[in-house]
């Protein structure tokens, strides 16, 4: 009889332990609860915050753009921060959207949030101005450098006008207060490029990126559609690192078709998220102006495939 080999192996054999997520892997884009006469609703933000990480969410993104954050003011994104905080305490990290079109402006944002109870700033490119790459370069230097908070950069072009371009990524990636992505570029050659690279943690900005992102090396999402079935999505991941590759893609491709209705049916995702949310009673109250809210009937189509999604066949 023989006896299974006990010795390791040599230590250049061992593969080391993967780092820990910036700031988890399965992270909410949350809306920005308002009442009905459109005032910031601390206590629907509170609610709605201890669901989302009940469900599954480590995280939660911050007046970003679900978050309607060219809409709120400096002193309703501290106090959501706060509020945020003091619902989930240390269950889940919070990520506070900074970016504006002022550098000055983002530096002190990154300050207030930082003395609110945030443990990151999500920071998007300067809209508007569209800054060369070596002045947008020395703007996230200085938004990285404005606080003690890790930054998550936000390339989204479509929205914003300016991309971060891979060599961008790879130089700023030196700074060791810039430790994660939010990517909405589209570019997953790109975005590739950048992780084979560096070691900044890669969270998909468009839902149909999660799993993709995510098996060539990705931390993780910021999900819009994650408001309404935090469960679901975070189901993928653990599927997929549960080595049951086959169920992932299945889970992925169940979600397709609120992913489309929710964020790529010519409503901005803030309106669906909020339309579905309402209908589910869970804190969410209007958008505002420019914003539009939906009509009723996108709120039935669009409760409609939730039901189809979270009462159908799981792997």
């Amino acid at each position: 009889m023989t006896t299974a080999r006990t010795t390791p192996p040599p230590a250049s054999t061992v593969p080391s332990p993967a780092p820990a997520p910036a700031f988890g892997r399965a992270l909410c884009a949350m809306v920005t609860p308002f009442t009905g006469t459109g005032a910031l609703d601390l206590d629907g933000a509170r609610l709605l915050a201890d669901h989302l990480v009940s469900a599954g969410c480590d995280g939660l993104v911050l007046s970003g753009t679900t978050g309607e954050s060219p809409t709120t003011s400096d002193a309703e994104k501290a106090e959501l921060v706060a509020a945020v905080r003091e619902a989930v305490g240390d269950r889940a990290s919070i990520v506070a959207g900074v970016g504006t079109s002022d550098t000055r402006h983002t530096l002190a944002l990154a300050r207030a949030a930082e003395r609110a109870g945030a443990d990151g700033v999500l920071v998007v490119s300067p809209y508007y101005s569209r800054p060369p790459q070596d002045a947008l370069e020395a703007h996230f230097r200085e938004v990285a450098d404005a606080s003690g908070l890790p930054v998550m950069l936000y390339d989204i072009p479509g929205r914003t006008g300016t991309r971060i371009e891979p060599d961008t990524m790879l130089r700023l990636a030196e700074h060791p207060r810039i430790v994660a992505v939010k990517d909405c570029s589209y570019d997953f050659l790109a975005a590739q490029k950048v992780l084979s690279h560096t070691g900044l943690a890669y969270y998909a900005g468009c839902e149909e990126h999660n799993l993709a992102l995510y098996a060539v090396g990705g931390t993780g999402y910021v999900s819009t559609v994650a408001n309404v079935v935090p469960d679901r999505l975070r189901r993928v991941l653990d599927a997929f690192d549960a080595g049951d590759t086959a169920g992932a893609a299945r889970l992925q491709r169940q979600a397709t078709e609120l992913v489309e209705a929710m964020m790529a049916a010519g409503l901005p995702g803030t309106v669906t998220a909020k339309a579905l949310l309402g209908d589910l009673g869970l804190p969410g109250g209007p958008v505002r102006a420019p914003l539009r809210p939906a009509d009723r009937g996108t709120v039935h189509r669009l409760r409609a495939i939730y039901e189809r999604l979270v009462t159908g066949p799981t792997p």
